[in-house]
Parts: structure tokens; sequence; C-alpha cells
């Protein structure tokens, strides 16, 4: 305790958000010092015992040992007996917490407050023959296996410097390739499957206009073999496809230098689709949060999501993923499922993820990194519980696999892991034609054929990371903005973003990062 005190009591709110009334402690909003004395609204005071960072939490009333340590109305951990004003850290708090499963044997969750068509506005798409609807028109190089990869690499970029201009492909976004490590000796069954639904889904995108697969041609995962995966759909793809055997053509050189011509032929039926105006419901929008703070769960995401309920409201489609940051929040999520089997898949979701992360000797709880640890989240259940409010508040539709596409518009729950680099993937592979992902240290990952929209939780990492991050929920937590106007802002963002009207920051710096899911290791 610091020897001396303010001369004024001064108002809590200026330091630091209690965010839900059953709170037992406050987020600190910035830095505080030993002895700062705050007055609550309800006309009390506290003195700090400590020092708490941002992001960190200090108890607004003394929590007794083995009460719960209450944020977002929810337990996140179970006192060892803390004072009010007391920091609450791992020192005064175990990561114990009520399991909850309970499920009524009906729910029924009423449909979303549907918007009259067109409220929201309209984007600028491309209209695809299969009847989506597009926020890009890229060439895109797919490489079956690693063995091609260096192939499609160098006919992407190689393209992008001799054929491909926007002055003279003005409806075109660019010639990309998703360079990958898998398809050579990988298993049969789920990794197997997992592959080719991935690179077949990005094939189908409708955000690419014209397709390349290339081969070495002796890898399991060779043309013929995607082939299969290609044609066994429910619409065939309608779109330039063209295949490159390696071994077939003479080697390294002799493919990429077909490719390069493949392209430059290409290019004029991709420009041939040009955007037309439709209403926003026609959006697939992926959200994902990563490298999080302590304020991400009460700025950008809740922000996010009321950005998800406007477009779900709208008749459009957003898909939630990250099933490890489910974990002490999934029972929240499975009340909120349109019927009981909805629910109890969310909870079967949850279930195996824990059994598939055991089997590497992993636990859910090792999922916040050490820069989440750093800025507040401490444990799985706070990092859950400020996850999933990405989702909003409208009911869930449905449950899907990873990179899987969707079967009913709405909220969809899709498995897959939290590491940004297997999830941002599984999403587009999902159908996710505009991304929004939220940070609250910075980070700077994109994708090869989808903008990823990147929203800070606080001003001072948005100012910081300006290069890279788009929009900021900071004047959530200076009390300037409501979670409503932030929202709204990004909703019109992601409008803007999804017509070309803006790039993502990630799109003009060229971040392509691609890496799919596979059960052969442990991802968190």
């Amino acid at each position: 305790m610091a020897d001396t005190y303010p001369q004024s009591v001064l108002p809590i709110d200026d330091y630091a958000i209690v965010v839900n009334p059953a709170d037992n402690v406050a987020v600190v909003k910035r830095e505080t010092t030993a002895g700062m004395m705050l007055e609550t609204p309800g006309g009390s005071s506290i003195t700090l015992r400590h020092g708490v960072p941002a992001g960190h939490r200090f108890a607004i009333a003394d929590i007794p040992a083995g009460d719960f340590v209450r944020q977002y109305g929810q337990p996140i951990g179970t006192s060892l007996g803390i004072q009010k004003g007391e920091w609450v850290s791992h020192e005064n708090m175990t990561d114990d917490v009520p399991v909850v499963r309970d499920l009524p044997e009906e729910i029924h969750t009423p449909a979303p407050d549907y918007f009259p068509v067109g409220q929201m506005g309209t984007f600028m798409g491309f209209r695809r023959p299969d009847g989506r609807v597009g926020t890009r028109n890229f060439v895109l190089i797919v490489p079956t296996s690693m063995c091609a990869s260096h192939e499609a690499t160098q006919i992407s970029m190689m393209s992008e410097f001799m054929h491909y201009s926007r002055e003279k492909f003005p409806n075109v976004d660019g010639v990309v390739a998703i360079p990958h490590n898998k398809g050579c000796g990988c298993q049969d069954g789920s990794t197997l499957d997992v592959m080719m639904r991935t690179l077949s889904n990005y094939a189908d995108h409708p955000n690419v206009g014209g397709v390349i697969l290339i081969d070495l041609g002796c890898e399991k995962t060779n043309l013929s073999y995607v082939e299969r995966y290609l044609t066994n759909r429910a619409k065939p793809i309608e779109k330039p496809l063209v295949k490159i055997g390696i071994q077939d053509v003479g080697g390294t050189q002799a493919a990429i230098e077909i490719g390069l011509q493949e392209v430059e032929q290409m290019l004029p039926e991709v420009d041939r689709c040009v955007r037309e105006e439709f209403p926003v419901s026609e959006l697939v929008l992926g959200v994902k949060c990563g490298s999080s703070d302590g304020f991400s769960g009460i700025s950008a995401n809740p922000s996010l999501g009321f950005a998800s309920d406007l477009l779900v409201r709208s008749g459009g489609t957003v898909l939630l993923t990250e099933v490890p940051e489910f974990c002490g929040a999934e029972h929240i999520l499975a009340n909120r499922a349109k019927d009981a089997v909805i629910g109890r898949k969310i909870y079967e979701m949850v279930d195996w993820y824990k059994e598939y992360a055991s089997k590497f000797g992993a636990v859910l709880n090792q999922n916040p990194s050490t820069g989440n640890k750093a800025g507040g989240l401490l444990n799985i259940t706070i990092k859950s519980l400020g996850a999933i409010v990405k989702a909003g508040t409208t009911r869930i539709e449905d449950c899907i696999e990873y990179a899987e596409t969707p079967r009913v518009r709405g909220i969809n729950l899709m498995q897959g892991p939290g590491y940004d680099q297997e999830s941002t993937p599984g999403l587009v592979g999902a159908g996710a034609t505009v991304v929004v992902f939220t940070t609250g240290n910075g980070t700077t990952i994109g994708n090869a054929i989808a903008p990823v929209i990147k929203m800070a939780s606080n001003n001072r990492v948005f100012e910081k990371m300006a290069q890279d991050l788009d929009i900021s929920a900071g004047n959530v937590i200076e009390g300037t903005e409501s979670i409503e106007e932030v929202g709204t802002r990004l909703f019109e963002h992601i409008r803007r973003v999804a017509s070309g009207e803006v790039l993502a920051k990630a799109e003009i710096l060229k971040h392509r990062e691609f890496q799919f899911w596979a059960e052969q290791t442990v991802s968190l």
C-alpha cells in the first residue's frame, strides 16, 4: 500500500469498467496506482491495494475464499480470498468454474427479427453461375500438395508482374496462390477429407473467377484425387478451370511457363464478370479474434456482435469458429440454439475438441497465449466469455465441420481451432466472402481470396499499428461511442470493403496466409 493517498475520490468510470451489474470485479481502462480511491455509482469508495495494469481486474467487493469471481455476470474463477480493491490474479484466484450443461428438452428460440428487404443497404458484388455472390474476383492457383506449392507461388507472383494489372483487367482483383505443406504423406480419413474439402471449396469459392490446379503427379492428393472432390458437388463448377501436372509437362520451369500462359488466356474471361448491386443478405461474414486482450470482450467483440446481428437480421450468414474458445461459455451458446438438437451439437463440438486435445496431452485452458495473459485474459473462461459475443445475440441455426459449406443462413458454428492461421482459412473455406478479425494487441494476418478487416479493441494499439488495422472499437473503452455506434460503423465498413470501395489493410499489404487444420497435431 502507498503511504499517501489522493486528496479526492475519483469516479470509477474514469478508470475501470464494470461489465455486468452482477460482477464483483472491474476491468481497468488505464494504468492505476496503489492507494488510488475510486467511487462507485452507488456512492461507496474503493481503495486500490495495488497498481493494476490496463485490461486486468480488481475486486469491487470482498470475495471470500471459495466464492466465484464474476465477470460478464458469469463465474471466471474461484477466489482464494480476495479483498475489495485487490488485483485479481492467479495468486488469489484459481481457474475453477462450474461446468454448466443445462439444456431443456425442448428449445424453441425465436427466429431473428428480420429487417425489411434492403433496409440495411446493398453492396456491389460478383454473381456466380450457381447464384452465390462474391466480394472479390481472383484467379486462384491451387497446389494439390506441398510438392506443387513452389510452382503455384511462382505462377501467381510472376503473373501479377507480367500479365495482370488493374488497368488492363479492372474487374479482376489479382492472381493469387494458396501454397501449403500437406498432401503427400497424409493419412487417409478425416485429415485427408478436411484437406480435400478445403482445397475444393477454395477452388469453388464465390470470390474466385478462375482456377488453375497444379500437382506434381505422384502424390496421394494428385489431380485425379482432387477432381473427385470437385466433381462430387451439388452443382458443377462453372468457371475457367485448368489442370497442370509438373511431371507430365517436364518439370518446374515448364509447369511455370505453361501456368503463365494459362493465366494470360484466362484473365480476359475472368474480367468479363462485373460487379452488380445486391442486398447485404448475400454476404457471408466470418468472425474471428486473435492476439486478444482484456478489452476485446468489452469493446471489439460485442461491436462485431452488433454488426453480426445487423447482417443476420438482414438475411445474411455469420460463421463463428474457434471451438476451444467456447469452453466455459458453451452453455450460453447451447441455450441460444434454435432447438435442442442444435444445442446438443454445440456441446458435442466442445466435447470432441477436449478429447482431441487430450490425445496430445493438451487441455483447452492452454489456449490463452502469453500475449492474452499479459493483456488480462488469465484463463480460457474469461477468454471464451468475451470471444463468443462476436456472433451477436440472434439464435444459432446450425453446426458445421471445418471448411464445410453452411446449409442454412444465419449464425453457423464451425468446428475448428483458435489458431489464427488455421481458423481463418477454414472460415473462408466454408464460404466467408469477408472476414472481420478483432485484436487487442495487434495482428497482421490476411487471406488470399477474402478481405480480412482488422478491428482493434483499444485506441492505443490502433494508433500503434495503423498500417495493419482498419478500424477501432477503442472509443467504447474511452466512453465516447457506444457498442451500437461502433457496430453500425463497422457494418458500413464491411459493406464498403465487400463492394471494393476500400481495401482491407491486409489486402493492401498482400497478407495471404494459408494453412488448413490437420488433426495430426493439436491446435488450440
